[in-house]
């Protein structure tokens, strides 16, 4: 009789583990799900956003003015 009841004891855990297991990868898969959507780059709605030509040109002229300050400090400090 113990040797039964400890069987039955051990298929109860075992039981037990593979339902956990089995809510864990129902969650994985949840997840995988969601992510699936987001990670392909595609837009989901609406319209591709257009910069303007003046606003190209400011971005434009500010970067070359950072670039010109960056070359002159290092410049400055070889010398």
């Amino acid at each position: 009789m113990d040797i039964l009841a400890a069987l039955k004891q051990e298929e109860a855990k075992w039981k037990k583990q593979a339902e956990e297991a089995r809510q864990q990868l129902e969650t994985v898969r949840a997840a995988m799900k969601l992510f699936t959507g987001k990670t392909t780059g595609k837009r989901t709605g609406g319209k591709k956003r257009v910069m303007s030509a003046a606003a190209r040109g400011k971005i434009s002229k500010a970067t070359k003015a950072r670039w010109a300050k960056f070359r002159a400090a290092k410049a400055k400090g070889k010398q």
